[in-house]
């Protein structure tokens, strides 16, 4: 019988960030009960991290691919994209995502901030892109989630925004009002 390496196996992976279920997959042949102690002797070795309960991570971890696993569906987005592409210029230290609750944690000593948006939205991929285990929002998809989610919201720099892909993923959010601001708001940019 072949013995199983298991800790050789999950740094082989990609993710950088797992639950449970995503190491028994990794080892179909192995009872969970089993693997979850496993997983308690890599913790206590310091070859993996506890995040959160059935939660691991390899030491440098992605905080990104945390964020999305965390709570799923959710993607990164709002102010921590739009910091991102230069779109407003005050400096937050905070992880935010979009998702199904309203949540705001704080994690091996950052904060991931969660907004509350409707299933439809989450769901729709228009100005969603996955990059290395990550759903992250492109700058317009952020610029219309926060839009969406906080009317009354300051732009800094609106020049980094695609004006065309903007209009293309409006529909998503079926709302009126949202376009009426989205149109001021570019008029007046």
């Amino acid at each position: 019988m072949k013995r199983v390496d298991y800790i050789f196996d999950i740094y082989k992976d990609k993710r950088t960030v797992f639950q449970l279920a995503d190491i028994a997959m990794l080892f179909p042949k192995s009872e969970n009960k089993f693997l979850a102690n496993k997983m308690g002797y890599y913790v206590k070795t310091g070859k993996l991290l506890n995040l959160r309960k059935g939660v691991y991570a390899k030491p440098g971890y992605n905080p990104l691919e945390f964020a999305n696993l965390l709570y799923t569906p959710s993607y990164i987005s709002l102010e921590y994209v739009l910091q991102q592409a230069g779109v407003v210029f005050q400096y937050d230290s905070r992880y935010s995502s979009v998702s199904y609750l309203s949540r705001e944690i704080e994690v091996d000593g950052n904060t991931y901030s969660y907004r509350r948006i409707k299933g439809d939205i989450i769901i729709n991929t228009i100005g969603i892109i996955r990059k290395d285990n990550v759903n992250i929002a492109t700058p317009e998809r952020a610029f219309l989630d926060m839009l969406y989610l906080n009317k009354d919201y300051y732009f800094d720099n609106l020049n980094p925004l695609n004006r065309l892909l903007i209009s293309q993923i409006l529909p998503v959010y079926q709302s009126a009002a949202l376009e009426k601001r989205v149109t001021k708001i570019i008029k007046n940019g």
